[in-house]
């Protein structure tokens, strides 16, 4: 988000950078800059106390971390031996910072002795890391990756405790359960873990996008007369991609109901989340949510049980800049993070730019239901353009050389036609001669050069742009392709796709068939194409049918009512129909017609007098003869 005035608009971060508040007393906060950079900063002081550069810091940058528990102490590593200069009582006061990077590999920082205590990789991820939880009690390290994989890492070895297949697509947040014996991993769907058998308890369904966030909000649950297993009856909390409500979730021992108790809605997709735990029944939860668009929403509710209708904020937190002169205005400033403090009455907000982000702590109000707090950051570091743009040099080029700029995969420059007297160029090369060209020696060669730009995969062109969609995971470039209506175009950008995205897009296409109705049904169109055109192909896979097997459970659950359905849509025409009918008889009325010509038929008594007054005188025409 573009804040600010001046050269201070151009630094301010975007909401949803990796970064956390320290255990002890929120005393520091870290934040993973978009340059690869961990700073630590000092809350009280908002002064920087430590900054580690990873020595990976450009190709693994870091995606998320996570602080080791107050209660837990770290022990020195064994991958590296203890200095002679070091105390004897350091180790044990070694505060751990666990960063995930993009490559897979996961980073443990002293920030204590301020340097790398030790690396995580051996047989870990083999992609980005998107999640990392401590556990309370053992010291062990839960992580979570693209690779659909579940890692449970023994700090101390510095190894692999154990992996585990967490989801069909990438597993994108984790979260232990208050006593540590339960797991919450979310993809597509949450999931339950019994962290002893690696077995799921409980499935959850509920958002259409992939789950980003999770956090359990209660410690035990309201019912204490009932012993207590550790998880039954716990609420937990769970945020989605591009989803502006946060579900609640209560956990059962029984088989129940699998949808959300209740929801709060926010303004935009929730990147940081802090929350004060409820102990007892007559506390209420309250919860600060730091969304995408760089505000703050408050929330204070007890938990106890189904709630319908969803549940808006107490209060909403807003910083902006002071507007210089009458026709500028405030514009916002994005807070990056929210943490409440253990008076439960304030909270620390840290807002501004990703190089020196201001900390301040704010005095909440519960009868304010917006508060609109004006910063001027402008003192802050910040690079000015004019400054960048006079140290630009252009340098003298000349005028006979020729620049090459990048282009696609199989760029052609322009060919000239061939030259006639080829018999010519070969007697100089045999004589030894002036050499030609690359260009001149090019242009020999018979090419359609035409015909071959024209055969070129364009940029923007749909079959390009849904195998890049696919290789990136890109949401936006996706939608841009399978939202498309025209089923030409999908035939066409079907057949062109390369045979390795076949399975990847068969994979996009299940997910979004749990989602909306509408997008499901645009999706039955791409479908249908896919498993039409790439048959032969699809034939040929030996793990075809567990990598269809969703999609396959998916499509048998919708089409069970399908034939229920139906009858239920024979007989509502069938109602519809006679009611129709009958409302029309009913509202006929006869209209008066008179008719153009009327016949009528003379009666057998009126014959009958006819033939009599005839015979008569035919008998009295005789007598008179």
């Amino acid at each position: 988000m573009a804040a600010g005035g001046g050269g201070v608009a151009d630094s301010l971060s975007p909401a949803g950078v990796p970064c956390a508040f320290s255990p002890h007393s929120q005393a520091y906060f870290a934040l993973a800059s978009a340059d690869g950079h961990l700073r630590v900063w000092e809350t009280a002081s908002n002064r920087l106390h430590q900054e580690y550069v990873p020595s990976a810091h450009l190709s693994g940058t870091c995606t998320c971390l996570a602080w080791a528990p107050a209660r837990l102490q770290a022990k020195e590593s064994p991958q590296r031996k203890k200095r002679k200069s070091e105390p004897i009582g350091t180790s044990n006061q070694t505060d751990l910072l666990a960063l995930g990077t993009a490559v897979g590999s996961i980073l443990l920082y002293s920030t204590v002795k301020g340097e790398l205590h030790s690396k995580l990789i051996s047989g870990g991820h083999d992609n980005k890391v998107n999640c990392i939880q401590w556990h309370q009690e053992n010291g062990c390290l839960y992580s979570c990756s693209d690779d659909k994989h579940i890692v449970e890492w023994n700090t101390q070895t510095c190894r692999v405790k154990c992996k585990w297949k967490g989801d069909n697509s990438s597993v994108s947040s984790l979260c232990i359960s208050p006593d540590g014996k339960m797991l919450l991993s979310a993809g597509r769907t949450i999931k339950l873990w019994v962290l002893e058998t690696k077995e799921v308890y409980r499935h959850f369904t509920g958002h259409a996008t992939p789950v980003s966030s999770l956090m359990f909000t209660t410690i035990r649950p309201p019912n204490e007369n009932q012993p207590f297993d550790g998880i039954t009856g716990l609420y937990f909390l769970s945020g989605a991609v591009h989803d502006r409500l946060l579900n609640v979730w209560q956990v059962r021992s029984e088989n129940k109901e699998k949808n959300a108790v209740m929801s709060f809605t926010v303004t935009d997709e929730p990147v940081y989340i802090d929350l004060t735990l409820s102990e007892n029944r007559e506390e209420p939860v309250k919860l600060a949510v730091v969304c995408r668009d760089g505000q703050v929403h408050l929330f204070e509710h007890i938990l106890n049980g189904y709630c319908k209708k969803p549940l808006t904020s107490n209060c909403t937190i807003q910083i902006v800049t002071p507007g210089k002169g009458k026709k500028s205005t405030p514009k916002p400033i994005p807070i990056l993070a929210a943490g409440f403090c253990s008076d439960k009455m304030s909270l620390l907000l840290v807002y501004g730019n990703w190089f020196q982000p201001t900390i301040e702590r704010v005095a909440l109000n519960s009868k304010e239901p917006h508060m609109c707090l004006v910063r001027d950051i402008s003192n802050c570091w910040a690079p000015k353009v004019e400054t960048a743009v006079t140290k630009v040099r252009t340098p003298v080029m000349n005028s006979e050389a020729k620049v090459l700029v990048p282009g696609i995969p199989g760029h052609h420059a322009a060919i000239k036609p061939t030259p006639p007297q080829t018999e010519k160029v070969e007697s100089k090369r045999k004589l030894g001669g002036n050499e030609l060209s690359i260009e001149e020696r090019l242009g020999t060669l018979d090419i359609d050069s035409k015909k071959e730009k024209d055969d070129l995969p364009q940029t923007n062109s749909f079959p390009v742009l849904l195998a890049q969609g696919l290789e990136s995971n890109d949401f936006e470039m996706l939608n841009k392709v399978l939202q498309t209506r025209n089923l030409n175009l999908i035939k066409r950008t079907v057949l062109r796709m390369p045979l390795h995205a076949v399975i990847p897009l068969l994979q996009e296409l299940t997910k979004r068939l749990q989602g909306h109705p509408n997008s499901a049904v645009l999706m039955v169109q791409w479908l249908k194409c896919v498993l039409t055109v790439h048959a032969s192909y699809l034939s040929t896979l030996p793990d075809l049918v567990p990598q269809l097997g969703t999609l396959y459970q998916l499509m048998e659950s919708r089409v069970k009512t399908f034939q229920k359905l139906s009858h239920l849509h024979g007989k509502l025409i069938l109602l519809i129909t006679q009611v129709t009918a009958s409302e029309k008889t009913k509202g006929m009325t006869c209209p008066e017609q008179k008719a153009k010509l009327v016949y009528e038929e003379e009666s057998s008594e009126e014959e009958s007098d006819d033939e009599i007054d005839k015979d008569s005188d035919v008998s009295s025409w005789f007598a008179g003869t």
